[in-house]
Parts: structure tokens; sequence; C-alpha cells
């Protein structure tokens, strides 16, 4: 029997729950079978791209980082290793700049211009007052076309949510240490830092006062909201194929699974004291949750486009879980002492594991023929070369995803000296279908890698 295509808005309904479907085979036309290349399959399934933005800050130690080797045949460095299992799914980028970071007359605040210049390219308005001024970044662009399509325009997440006002670097506003994209020249987007917010925002169903009636409810007897939707879950699995219902008990059970841990994660305050829940004390658990539902977001197209800074610039975080007790920002200052340096490597080596978590999780959603990791274009960087140098060329950034079919990757790439990385931007939009015909400070699109 030929079973009914389903719509890709199909949600499983419950007390103040909706919850979006993942991709599944009966939401695409059966043509998409018989597509033979990852970007016919995109074309023909109408599987849609994604595109995130990872940031780190205060540089990296770029001697563990840059691969000696250009093209195909190049080893991993240290602090890139734990990337081994994705070096197929990779590009190293090298020799990338964003010049407006750099003072360009206006003295010191390298780590405010790098985190604001990073996806917009433009120069920072050096001020400590309320009249910021930037430029719009990469994602919002792309949320302004593409965002019309899904349920939220963007989602922006961090570690720290970080103050919007007030000096914090040399003169330059703390809105500009803590935001990294912006919906204008002078409106920055606050980062979500509570991965339980996100979590409830993303299977909210708009009712007012409904969602939260539903969350209380929850709580109180310790219910998953899965337990809301169990006749939509049983009706659906009757119009499905086995494969499609496979899918559907994986990412159902994924939802169990994060709505879980998210419960004990809370933390729980002392009297009179007010501690947000939903965000563990852990920092490495606390990212992975983070990059969690980033992944349901995108699985679920939620959303298209996120950035998630993985700490604010100029952050002097300690690292005392993974034996670096010194603080972030501080060892980054190594002036060429090698004990500084290892334990910047550390640091280094420590978020990029975080970067290759999330890539797993991306890597083991089925869509279509391929991943859901086929299906993005995911950018880790820092807008710092070497942290004791403040310098913004040479950045270290890398790439992952296939972006449909259109990135050859499994490469590092050495670009021309100079080359901006907003012209990186300007083709990541063009495989988006966003048409831009400069970001920035950008020259044109990135030729000759894709």
């Amino acid at each position: 029997m030929r079973r009914q295509g389903l719509s890709r808005r199909t949600v499983l309904r419950g007390l103040g729950t909706a919850i979006a479907l993942p991709v599944l085979d009966a939401m695409l036309p059966r043509r998409a079978f018989a597509a033979e290349s990852a970007a016919q399959l995109a074309a023909a399934n109408g599987s849609p791209l994604r595109m995130a933005f990872l940031y780190v800050p205060n540089g990296m130690h770029m001697q563990d980082w840059t691969p000696q080797e250009e093209g195909t045949s190049f080893t991993l460095p240290k602090t890139l290793l734990p990337l081994e299992a994705h070096r197929n799914e990779i590009a190293v980028l090298t020799g990338l700049t964003q010049r407006r970071a750099f003072a360009n007359g206006d003295g010191g605040g390298d780590h405010a211009r790098a985190l604001t210049t990073f996806l917009t390219g433009m120069q920072a308005r050096k001020t400590d007052g309320a009249d910021i001024r930037a430029g719009v970044s990469v994602d919002q662009l792309a949320a302004q076309e593409i965002g019309l399509n899904t349920r939220f325009p963007s989602l922006e997440m961090g570690h720290e949510q970080g103050a919007q006002s007030g000096n914090c670097d040399s003169g330059y506003s703390c809105a500009y240490s803590s935001n990294i994209a912006w919906s204008s020249s002078t409106q920055p987007l606050p980062k979500e830092n509570n991965p339980r917010v996100i979590f409830d925002r993303l299977f909210s169903n708009g009712r007012q006062g409904e969602s939260e009636e539903a969350r209380l409810r929850r709580e109180h007897t310790e219910q998953s909201l899965l337990d809301f939707v169990q006749e939509d879950v049983r009706q659906l699995n009757q119009q499905l194929g086995t494969n499609d219902r496979r899918k559907l008990d994986e990412y159902l059970t994924a939802v169990r699974q994060l709505e879980r841990r998210l419960q004990q994660s809370s933390v729980v305050p002392e009297i009179d004291a007010e501690a947000p829940t939903g965000i563990p004390d852990d920092y490495e658990e606390h990212l992975q949750l983070l990059s969690d539902v980033m992944v349901l977001a995108f699985q679920t197209d939620s959303t298209r486009i996120s950035t998630f800074v993985l700490a604010n610039e100029g952050s002097n975080k300690s690292y005392e879980f993974i034996g670096v007790p010194e603080g972030h920002h501080d060892l980054s200052h190594h002036e060429s002492l090698a004990e500084k340096q290892a334990k910047i490597q550390q640091i280094n080596e420590f978020h990029v594991r975080q970067f290759a978590y999330l890539l797993d999780r991306l890597k083991s959603v089925q869509e279509g023929e391929g991943t859901l990791l086929d299906q993005c274009m995911v950018v880790y960087g820092s807008g710092i070369g070497d942290g004791n140098a403040h310098n913004h060329d040479n950045l270290p950034i890398v790439m992952a995803g296939r972006a449909g079919g259109q990135i050859t990757t499994g490469r590092h790439i050495i670009f021309p000296e100079q080359t901006p990385l907003t012209n990186l931007y300007l083709t990541m939009l063009d495989w988006m279908g966003v048409s831009c015909d400069r970001l920035g400070d950008s020259t044109g699109p990135l030729t000759g890698w894709a």
C-alpha cells in the first residue's frame, strides 16, 4: 500500500507542547531516492542547508594548530587531533584575515574588536557608551531570508551571557566582548546560556501561559514532555514505514535523554539564593548540553542558523578541571614561555574536543541518504591568531560539513596572505541561496577551494 506523504511542518501535539519532527522519508519526494550525488540529493529532496559558527576566545597556540602539509595528505597537529574521526569532513583554512579587527588607529581593544568583527567584517566604533556600532553579521543576513522558513530565524547560544554595557576592553563597551551576532549595525543579539530555556522554547506551541503550565505539571509529576504526545506518536507510526519508525524512535529517545540530562543538571539554590535552572556547574557538560539542543533545533528544522560562543572574548576562565588553574587570558600572553604555551595548548585542545562532540552528534543523525552533518556548514575559530601577538591575520579556522556536497573536505588549504575571512562567508551565503554582494571588508567569494 502506498503511504501518504507527510508535511515537513507536521508536529506532535500535547498539553503545552508542539514537538517538531526530524526529516523523514515520508516527507521527501519519491524522486529524491534516485539522486546520485549529495548536491543532487539536496536539490531533489529539499533537505535544507544549515550554518553554524562556533567561537573561542583569546586566539590559539598556532604552532600546535596549523598542519605542516597542504592538501589532502596532511597530519593533524596536536590541538586538532580530537577531530581525527572527522578529518574527511573538515577543511582546515589557513591565511584568512579580519582586517577590521586590527586597531586601524583606534589603539587597544583587540578582544572586543575580535568578537564583534568575526562575523561582521566591520570595524567596531570605539565607545563604552550606548552609541555602539558595528555591522550586520553573516548569520543574520542569512536569517533575514532563510529564517522566514523556520519557527526561529536563528539561535544564539553561549556559555555566558555577558554584560551589555560598561567598559570591558580599553574603552570598548562590554557589548562588543559579549556578542557575536548583530541584526543591525547598532543591535547585537544577546546569547542564551540556559539550555533548558532553549529546550522549552523549541517545544512550546506558542499559546501564552500554556507552555509554562505544562512545564510546571511535568516537573511536579516528573513526567517527560513526551508523555503528553503519546497518542500523536501512536497515530503517526501507523502512517510510517519501517525506516521512518526507527528514525522517529531514535529521535524521541534523544529528546528524552536530553530532557533527563537537563533535569539532572538543574542547579538547586541555597536559601534566598537565586540560581538559573538547567545550567550545570560543569563547564564541559554545559557546552555539550548546548550542542545537543543545537542539534535538535537543526534536526527538527526549527532553525537553520546558529551561533555558539564557547566563552566570551577576553575570558580569564580557569581550566583547573584539565590541570590548568591559571586564567585563560593571562596565559594567552605567554611571552614565548614554553610552560605557558603548553597550558594554552591544553585549553585549545579542550575546546576542539567540544567541537568534535558537536560533529559527532550531527553525524549521528540520518537525513535523507546522508547525515545531518552532510547538510551543514560549521565554522569553528577565533578572531585572534596568536593570543600573545593579538594579531588578526592567519586566523585559526576550521570548517566542517559538506554543505549538501558543495564543499570538498578532508583538506588543509593555504590562502594568499590577507585573504578576508568575509570572502568565506560570501561563499556560504551563496550556497544557502542568499544574495549578498559584499559583507564588511569582503572582496568577493572565496575561490579555488570548494
